[in-house]
Parts: structure tokens; sequence; C-alpha cells
């Protein structure tokens, strides 16, 4: 196991190139599992997310090979239909091979996800959807146990307590995609991630309506070919980047980016009194006067994205006045702020609200990171902290940062990976 060993005060400056999105590879390529042809993803992240699904289309049939940015995914015999807990455990997403399978093998065992560390992330809205489609599922020792003799069409509300789910959506688009008749999709979610999987179908032969809206009309077709796609980039990762280079009042220049997808972000930092220069593809951002404390509400696309919550958090520490972070998605998403407590951060939690205090200099620690984007909270943090930060347990940052800490380095940071101790 890994730590992260930064040396804190230095203030990020240069150019960084956003990888392809991991939100929107991972579903990408469980779309494979539609057709028996050959299925070739462009600008794929190196992440241990990815790795994790490779091994598990290995077990549902799929011969990937992983070269450059590029994953090429072949069939070569379905021998197996159970998605099992030793890998499902590693990756929550792994669920979205359920509709897939479904749809082509009219049965197939999937593992539960169970939660992660920051609360229970049920998949009622799954379970909901695809019954709908005509599903009989059952949960069996731990495995949800879908069976269906034809999938036909029909109208849903995908949404919960919460707004519209992301996975939920992307299951019930999949097995739509190969339904008899048309599915009608209310509330779909609109996260940029999604509308690539749909147009990705789109290009595979399906036919749907109303991309990039909340209602989406999908026609059942009997069959899906192969496709090459290329994955867009990872705007949580650039937004990662865009809260280092604040929080260390660094001038940092974030390139291959889609700024559009990026708006809400853009918004608030405009609005914390830094400098925004916004071209086709890349972002600069500059500091240039004293910061100024902000709000924001992490909520479904297009507003604030709840994978920036934590980091926003560690950059709101360094910011003179309170600032306010509302979590709207997963209310429990704050095991970041005790660890920011031990390196001398002031938060407040009531509710789904996190008050900060800042403008104190945080002060380096070990500290030790429960989940992805707590990780990459800590490091924002570490960055801009007196004296050492050990950030233990980076292996979650790994599932969702390619090159995390080599980006880092080439803006000035220092930040070395090296084995760590403390399990």
């Amino acid at each position: 196991m890994d730590k992260y060993v930064i040396h804190g005060g230095e203030s990020l400056k240069g150019s960084v190139r956003i990888s392809g999105s991991k939100n929107a590879a991972l579903p990408l390529m469980v779309a494979s599992l539609l057709t028996d042809g050959d299925v070739i993803l462009h600008n794929v992240p190196h992440l241990i997310d990815v790795e994790v699904l490779i091994k598990l289309l290995s077990r549902l049939g799929k011969s990937i090979t992983f070269k450059g940015h590029t994953v090429h995914i072949r069939e070569i015999g379905v021998k197996k239909i159970e998605a099992p807990y030793e890998l499902v455990k590693k990756m929550r997403a792994s669920v979205i091979v359920l509709g897939p399978l479904l749809a082509r093998h009219k049965h197939c065992r999937v593992s539960l996800p169970g939660g992660c560390a920051f609360g229970p992330r049920p998949i009622d809205l799954h379970i909901k959807g695809l019954s709908k489609l005509g599903a009989k599922i059952k949960i069996d020792h731990g495995y949800i146990d879908a069976r269906v003799s034809q999938l036909r069409g029909a109208s849903m509300i995908l949404a919960g307590k919460y707004g519209s789910s992301v996975l939920a959506t992307d299951n019930v688009l999949m097995a739509a995609a190969l339904a008899k008749g048309t599915t009608v999709i209310e509330t779909a979610a609109l996260e940029p991630e999604c509308v690539e999987l749909m147009r990705m179908l789109v290009k595979m032969g399906a036919s749907i309506d109303g991309i990039g809206t909340s209602v989406v009309r999908i026609k059942g077709v009997k069959k899906l070919t192969g496709v090459e796609y290329t994955i867009i980039p990872d705007r949580i990762e650039a937004g990662t980047f865009l809260a280092a280079a604040l929080a260390t009042r660094g001038n940092v220049t974030i390139t291959d980016c889609e700024p559009e997808h990026l708006m809400s972000v853009l918004e608030i930092i405009a609005g914390m009194g830094a400098v925004v220069k916004i071209g086709r593809t890349e972002i600069e951002i500059k500091q240039h006067k004293a910061l100024k404390a902000f709000s924001a509400k992490a909520m479904p696309y297009p507003l604030f994205p709840t994978d920036l919550q934590a980091p926003f958090t560690s950059l709101a520490c360094t910011v003179s006045g309170v600032s306010t972070i509302a979590e709207g998605i997963y209310p429990d998403r704050f095991t970041h702020v005790a660890e920011l407590g031990r390196m001398g951060a002031t938060i407040d939690v009531e509710g789904n609200t996190a008050l900060v205090h800042g403008g104190k200099k945080l002060v380096g620690c070990d500290v030790q990171a429960s989940d992805l984007r707590n990780g990459a909270a800590l490091v924002v943090a570490g960055l801009c902290a007196s004296n050492t930060t050990s950030v233990h347990r980076i292996y979650h940052i790994d599932r969702g940062y390619d090159k995390f800490e080599e980006k880092l380095t080439a803006l000035g940071a220092s930040i070395e990976r090296e084995k760590d101790s403390i399990l």
C-alpha cells in the first residue's frame, strides 16, 4: 500500500492535461456487453476502477487489450452471466452490468454493491426501472437475480429523494436499447457522462430521442453493432485541479477539458474573485487578489457536482470568511471534515451543510483517505498546508485520478508516492 508525502506551500504554476472521464469510460465499456461486435474506446484513463472493470468483463466473455489510452474489447464467448462479489465490492458502478446482461442473455446474477464510506447508496431505482421493463428480480444470498423472457418498453420516472440517478439511467438505457417497443424515461439524468452513453449507443444502432434532456425515448432494436468512440474529458479531475490551483494561489491552465461541463463550478470561482479565462478546450485560472468566501450546493447536473464538494471544502479552508457548502445528493458525504480538522480546519456540519470558517493556515499531519473524493480533498489541503502532510490509503485516489502525483509535480508541487507501513 502507498501513501502521498506532500511538502506544502508551493503555488501551482503551468499547464495540465485532463485525462478521459472515469465516469464516462466505465458505462461505455459496459455497453460492450450489448453486442458481439468489437468496441474500441480511445482516451481511456489508467485507473484502478478501469482495471477492475476489465477483470469483470473478462469474466463475462470479453477479451480486452489496453494499450496507451485505447481499450479494445472483443467477444470470445459468454461463459458466465454472474458478476461476483469479489469484483463488484471494489467498484459500486459494476451494478450497471445488470441491464445489458439481462437484455442480451435474459438472465443474470449480479452481486449487491453494498454501501461506501460516506453512507449507503441504494439500488432501488435500478430494480424499479428494470422491473418496469418486465424483469423478475429477487435478492438471493447477496445477489440480484434477474430473469425475463422478453424485455418490453415502458414509461417510468427514475428519480428518488435526491433527484435523478445516473447509474439507474445507464442501466435502464442499456436494457431498453434491446427491449421490444418504446421506453420513456422521465427525469433521466442529465450528466455529460450519461449523455455520452446515449450517443455511443446511437452510434451502435440504438434509437434514442431526447438526448441531453430529462425525457428520453428509447425504441428497442433487435441488435447493436460494434463501435469506435472517444471518451470525453474528466470534468471532476478538471475541477479538482481548479480547486488545487486556487487553494495554492497559483496560475494554472487546464487543457484538453470541456469548459461547458464546468459552468456551475466556474461561476463559483469567478464569484470568489479569481480571474478565469475560458477557451474552447482550456481554462486558465489566475489569482490576482484576495479570494472571497463562497456558497455551493451539490446537486445533479448542470448544478455543482457532488464529486467536487470535498475538494472545494478544502479550498474554502484557505479563504477568509465563512463558506457554506451543502450536499444535496449524499447528505452523509462529509468524511473529509474530520481529517481536515486534524490539519487545523474549523468546520461545523449542520445536517447536510458544512460551514467552513476559513482563513486559518492549515498544518500538515497524517491523514487518511476513506473514499476517492475525500482523498483528493486531503491532497488539495496538503498542497497548501505548512510542514509535511502524509495522505494514507491513496488506493482510493488511484481509483479516479490518472497519474495524479505526476501531474501535480509538473505544476511545481512537492508530492511523492512512497510505500506505506500504516495499513
